[in-house]
């Protein structure tokens, strides 16, 4: 038998990647009858200080992050569904997508792409899709882009 869920994760920073994951997430949805939860992360690792210049990429990183949002949720909702959260949130993908919004929101599932960075910043802060698949208590659904 195959797991009914309820309330899907996906998470987007707007790559291709997230892309072919996003249709995933919202073909599940759809399949399961689920609430969809459509998050984008400002990764606060790109910025350490709250000088002036990291403000306002902060802010353009959150522009960045509405369009993602509103590009998605429109995916979403041109494919039928009709109970579709937006969730931005500021701080460590690893530990949001893993842990804190799944908590937060009772996820079920949560589905991402499996890149969305360059081979450099993985080799100094490790992948989140490995991350979250290591410590998430809910199932997780990797998308590799075809």
């Amino acid at each position: 038998m195959l797991p009914e869920y309820e309330r899907v994760l996906i998470a987007t920073d707007g790559s291709e990647g997230a892309d072919a994951a996003l249709h995933k997430a919202v073909a599940i949805a759809k399949r399961n009858h689920a609430e969809l939860f459509i998050l984008h992360v400002v990764d606060t690792r790109l910025f350490q200080s709250t000088s002036d210049p990291d403000v306002r990429y902060r802010e353009a990183m959150r522009k960045i992050g509405d369009r993602v949002l509103a590009e998605a949720k429109e995916f979403a909702v041109s494919q039928g569904l009709t109970e579709v959260t937006t969730l931005m949130e500021v701080g460590t993908p690893k530990l949001l997508i893993a842990d804190d919004i799944p908590k937060r929101e009772e996820i079920d599932l949560i589905v991402m792409g499996a890149k969305g960075m360059g081979a450099l910043e993985r080799f100094f802060v490790g992948s989140v899709s490995e991350n979250v698949v290591r410590y998430s208590k809910s199932d997780v659904l990797i998308v590799r882009k075809e």
